[in-house]
């Protein structure tokens, strides 16, 4: 059984969810400290040609806290900023209208949890792109709490029963291929290929939210870049 398991990244780029959708039990390891100026409650979006970020407001976020005790500002008035900024930067992109309304369902998700609040996004992108993974919340489980690095992904790995593990590539220095064999689990790494696509007719932004992918392409065409990567494995 393949496992991946990462925080949870407020609309990730595409490579995230290339991993995803490549496992088949997808743990969301909300039960980790919060990061500061991470991917947790912000990405980056296309405004007039440039990266520009888009975030979740969040109260009271400390890196002192895991990821599940951060609480959400709920105000109707910040999420028609929000899509008031992304209907300014895509109205005129192909599907717009298909991205937009999926952007919607995510904003105006009623949780007041940040972890509960990503969860409910990756369920409503992943209905849209046809990525059928199986989530595993992380807190759900009977782990060893006390354990640290790649011990706490091994101990996850067993409670599923997982014996092959994917991470993005740029875990490659957190992880040792022969640590995990020895546990009978494969180590595996997935990095992205070079996709581009048309940004109207901007100079292309690399690794830009999965909005911006989706305000330019179409569902099928989606399905076809989250097969585009190239597997490390042990040699």
């Amino acid at each position: 059984m393949k496992a991946g398991i990462m925080q949870p990244y407020f609309l990730p780029y595409i490579g995230y969810w290339q991993l995803m959708n490549i496992v088949d039990k997808y743990v969301v390891y909300d039960d980790v400290n919060f990061i500061n100026r991470g991917w947790i409650n912000r990405n980056r979006i296309l405004v007039n040609g440039k990266p520009h970020y888009i975030n979740v407001w969040i109260s009271e976020a400390s890196q002192n806290k895991k990821i599940n005790e951060i609480s959400i500002i709920q105000d109707s008035k910040l999420v028609n900023k929000r899509m008031k900024m992304i209907e300014f930067a895509y109205k005129k992109a192909p599907y717009f209208n298909m991205a937009c309304t999926v952007i919607e369902k995510i904003l105006t998700c009623r949780s007041s949890n940040l972890a509960a609040f990503i969860e409910n996004s990756f369920y409503i992108i992943c209905d849209c792109l046809g990525i059928k993974t199986e989530f595993v919340i992380s807190s759900s489980l009977n782990k060893t709490e006390d354990l640290k690095g790649q011990e706490k992904i091994l101990d996850i790995c067993e409670i599923l029963g997982a014996d092959e593990y994917y991470n993005s590539i740029g875990g490659q220095h957190l992880y040792s291929f022969d640590v995990f064999k020895s546990r009978g689990v494969d180590l595996r790494f997935l990095q992205t290929e070079n996709i581009v696509y048309k940004q109207f007719d901007n100079e292309f932004q690399a690794n830009l939210s999965i909005v911006d992918v989706m305000m330019f392409n179409s569902v099928e065409e989606i399905r076809k870049y989250l097969d585009r990567y190239i597997i490390i494995e042990n040699q």
